[in-house]
């Protein structure tokens, strides 16, 4: 569920964006304008927020950019192995949850973490 749509010359540094249907963190915009009867054109630099690989694109600054649902969660550590198990801190629901493993190498059992819900994929930030 995309939560909103905004052309490519409103994208900030820090704004998500969803970019060949990876969602991303934008890092740098440059916004040109070109002659008298041209378009502005706008060159974004992202990174993806699960992956971690950088994106660079090209595009008009009328260009439609989907901004994805990013939801912010507190849980709580219960077991770790390939996936780490999670109880959501809200409403006790527990899930297995990706995490990168610099922060894997971080975690024991019952510790506090932050993991983010987005669109449906859920992935570990950091821990509390």
């Amino acid at each position: 569920m995309v939560l909103k749509i905004i052309d490519a010359t409103e994208a900030k540094v820090g704004t998500n964006i969803i970019c060949d249907g990876d969602p991303c963190t934008v890092k740098k915009v440059d916004i040109s304008k070109t002659g008298k009867h041209g378009h502005a054109k706008a060159r974004i630099e992202a990174v993806g927020i699960i992956s971690g690989n950088k994106k660079v694109f090209v595009v008009p600054g009328h260009e439609r950019l989907e901004v994805p649902m990013v939801d912010k969660r507190k849980g709580q550590v219960l077991s770790i192995g390939d996936k780490v198990s999670v109880m959501d801190l809200e409403n006790f629901e527990t899930l297995d949850v990706a995490c990168p493993d610099d922060i894997k190498a971080e975690l024991e059992e019952n510790s506090n973490v932050e993991y983010w819900d987005i669109e449906g994929t859920k992935i570990i930030k950091r821990k509390l």
